[in-house]
């Protein structure tokens, strides 16, 4: 059955690939071309060399010569946007009308003196994110770097209401307005280079040589499909060009923090074939004290590295080969102190008597091909997966000095190794400022296999845990998942007089999951006895998404619009455990929501100040409420409850003065579970009223970076950061949570010709915070990261 499924959906990618090809060529030989040709100045006139020119939405790009000029061949008629941006000058957006030959005049202003104009790949185009009808934030490169955003997870409140938790173990668990992650399917769909990091296991948290951040608040279920549900991250990575160009960093801290990168793009032949690489080390020798021995507990080290392939085929055609591969070694998975009381009392001290390191490797590959056509667009995105974790030795299932429990997962590569295949077919009109109609279509298929055996082994104290526990056995569960599915989706948007602007979407998903498991127990020296004998279950699940936004431009810089859209998480089937109480392999159907957002975009000042409002609505159904199983340490997941989220955001931009840029947000969101029946020690309980985990009432961001000038192209640089992370829970029963909390950040630097050095401190004030928490009866606590600092040297070229 597997294999005719698979062979099925192989014969529709194929014709839609054939398909796509067919249609982006239709109209190219009716379109007409012309020469493109223009001159990049200051505002006294004077040229602007080596100044950046590309054309969005197109493979034309170059770079001016030392008159400022630059010259497009084969430019189709309509009109198109000019993305300039040169060293010291704030970068541009400009529209351009091309009906024959045509020249443009830019003149470029000064950074201190304007903002940035930024493009987001959001809607799977380049576009001005000031366009786009949703709740859409951008964190540049240089804010990246600003803010040593080195993790996804360290963008946290600064954008808004976004919270992302780690238990330890580098898994993010995202939350965005109260839809938050609570099991493998995510809440949040992250997106790297296009490549959909399609479940925790395969997902790429680490940022280098990045390009920009974009998230995207509320459903995204159109263009993104599954787990989209509270929204989109987009990654996107430094590309390389005609331009030689590249970035070296060393990075010193405390706690023995090391950060090396090196990054290059080059061409390899001008015009056509393009190479870029980047490659990370990181290491760390911990925050926690394992006082069983004295030892760093969360020792670690990882290796990251990307490499770019791209080739030109024509002004039309591009391919991109992409490969990325991360190592990590991590000494203290599950850095968990026991109790709230020790955790604020005795921080970072826990005492663990099994010690491991888990290994982990994840593979990414990918192929995007491109067609750039004059009135149809068509692109294939293609990617492998994998993911194989374990632990080198038993990991502490106890946590505590007792020989008690210990989980062991290290039986061989066949096992705990994830592998996904993902392929994209889209086709869309090619963009035009002045089309009155645009519109989107394609399909996504995916085939995900998932084999994870794991045992629970009970030591000489394991019957302190509870009466009846064995000694010196290990309860071995086989889970082995295959899921796969298909989606089609369509997005048209109508341009119409004075201004409004209306968009509609509709998406279909359908996904098959299969589940098979094992239970069998084995007395140390004995046989392997099976106690839940080999048993399968399989499930069908589909999704009709819709959206609808509607957008009126009062001018150029002042927009205001409202949306509708349904989001939805997929459902599964959950994993066979030791406990006789749960239902075995008990299938749960897919979380649904409905929200409304209204918002306001606003340009003010001469791009000085970026003025962005929303407010919003959500409702879920069927919301998938994990539990977890011990020993076991699985979560197991039922469609239990309906919740609504409900809030503002407020996310403003700012060049105050010269040389000086402020950002900064405050959010707040309202959730609440308006119906959660769970299971207690009495019985159902009902927790009606609770507020949904990891969703913190309140966020905010103030940030601030001022530049002094020196002479001879130096110059001074101070930043100051702070975030507020309201209260949150970890529990649905909510009692387990962290009162609210802020952070301070500050960067001192200074740079000439390219060379850098930057004193930088992280959560200065020393705060002591939860990050996650577990209840086994008891809290189980990973605290937040202490105060580090450190010295950065930077030297960039190009």
């Amino acid at each position: 059955m597997i294999v005719y499924k698979s062979f099925h959906w192989h014969n529709i990618g194929v014709f839609l690939f054939f398909a796509g090809f067919y249609l982006a060529g239709l109209p190219s030989g009716l379109a007409q071309h012309a020469q493109l040709q223009g001159k990049v100045t200051d505002r006294a006139h004077e040229a602007i060399s080596n100044a950046t020119v590309q054309l969005l939405n197109s493979n034309l790009a170059t770079s001016t010569d030392e008159q400022g000029n630059f010259v497009f061949e084969q430019v189709s008629h309509g009109t198109h946007i000019l993305r300039v941006s040169a060293l010291g000058y704030a970068t541009e957006n400009h529209t351009i009308l091309v009906d024959g030959d045509a020249a443009a005049a830019i003149q470029l202003t000064n950074m201190e003196n304007r903002l940035d104009e930024a493009i987001v790949t959001a809607h799977k185009m380049e576009s001005d994110p000031h366009d786009i009808p949703a709740s859409l934030s951008v964190v540049s490169a240089k804010e990246v770097e600003q803010q040593y955003i080195w993790n996804i997870m360290d963008a946290t409140a600064v954008i808004p209401n976004l919270n992302i938790a780690n238990p330890g173990d580098n898994r993010n668990v995202a939350s965005i307005r109260g839809i938050t992650t609570t099991s493998y399917n995510q809440a949040v769909a992250t997106y790297v280079d296009g490549v959909n990091q399609f479940g925790l296991d395969t997902y790429i948290p680490y940022l280098q040589d990045v390009e920009r951040i974009e998230v995207l608040r509320g459903p995204q279920g159109t263009l993104y499909g599954r787990n989209a549900m509270a929204g989109v991250i987009n990654i996107i990575t430094k590309q390389p060009t005609n331009n030689v160009s590249g970035l070296a960093e060393v990075n010193f801290g405390n706690h023995g923090q090391q950060r090396y990168l090196l990054g290059v793009r080059t061409p390899v032949v001008k015009d056509k074939l393009f190479f870029g690489a980047s490659g990370m080390f990181n290491g760390l020798d911990g925050f926690y004290t394992n006082d069983f021995d004295g030892s760093h507990y969360d020792k670690q080290h990882t290796v990251f590295g990307n490499y770019y392939l791209k080739y030109l085929l024509n002004t039309q055609w591009a391919m991109t080969l992409n490969f990325k591969h991360v190592s990590n070694r991590n000494g203290g998975a599950f850095s968990l102190i026991m109790g709230m009381d020790d955790a604020f009392g005795n921080p970072f001290h826990l005492n663990q008597n099994a010690k491991t390191t888990m290994a982990d490797e994840s593979r990414n590959v990918s192929l995007a091909i491109n067609h750039f056509g004059n009135a149809l667009n068509f692109s294939s995105q293609t990617a492998f997966q994998s993911n194989y974790r374990y632990y080198q030795d038993p990991i502490d299932g106890d946590f505590s000095p007792l020989d008690a429990i210990s989980i062991v997962n290290d039986y061989g590569k066949n096992w705990n190794n994830v592998k996904v295949f993902t392929q994209e077919f889209k086709v869309s009109s090619a963009p035009s400022k002045d089309a009155l109609i645009n519109w989107t279509a394609g399909a996504f298929l995916f085939h995900q296999d998932a084999p994870t055996k794991q045992g629970t082994y009970f030591g000489a104290d394991a019957g302190m845990m509870g009466e009846g526990t064995p000694t010196y056995a290990t309860s071995i569960l086989t889970n082995s998942a295959t899921n796969q599915g298909a989606a089609i989706f369509g997005q048209i948007g109508f341009r119409f007089e004075g201004g409004w602007e209306l968009q509609a979407g509709l998406r279909y998903d359908y996904e098959h999951a299969q589940l098979n498991a094992l239970g069998e127990f084995q007395p140390d020296g004995g046989d392997v006895m099976v106690v839940q004998p080999d048993t399968a279950a399989s499930a069908n699940f589909n999704a009709l998404t819709p959206s609808v936004s509607v957008k009126y431009a009062f001018d150029a810089t002042h927009h205001i619009y409202g949306s509708y859209a349904r989001g939805f998480r997929a459902g599964g089937i959950s994993q066979l455990s030791s406990d006789p109480s749960e239902a075995s392999l008990r299938p749960f159907d897919p979380e649904y929501s409905n929200n409304i957002e209204v918002g306001s975009k606003n340009v003010l000042l001469d791009q000085r100040l970026q003025l962005n409002l929303a407010v919003f609505y959500s409702r879920v159904n069927d919301a998938q409420v994990p539990t977890l199983v011990l020993p076991d340490a699985i979560t197991v997941t039922q469609n239990t409850g309906r919740m609504e989220s409900m809030g503002g955001e407020l996310e403003a931009t700012a060049r105050v003065a010269r040389h000086l840029s402020l950002w900064g947000n405050v959010a707040f969101t309202h959730a609440r579970y308006l119906d959660l029946n769970t299971v207690g020690e009495g019985g159902n309980v009902q927790l009606e009223g609770n507020r949904p985990v990891f969703t913190p009432d309140w966020t905010a961001f103030l940030g601030g970076q001022y530049t002094i000038p020196l002479a001879k192209r130096q110059q001074f640089q101070v930043g100051v950061y702070g975030k507020f992370v309201g209260q949150q829970y970890f529990t649905v029963e909510n009692t387990l949570g962290q009162a609210a909390y802020s952070l301070l950040n500050v960067n001192i630097g200074y740079s000439l010709l390219g060379y850098e050095i930057i004193f930088w401190g992280q959560n200065l004030a020393d705060k002591r915070y939860i990050d996650y928490a577990y209840d086994f009866g008891f809290a189980a606590v990973h605290m937040g990261r202490p105060a580090t600092y450190g010295l950065t040297l930077r030297k960039r070229f190009g």
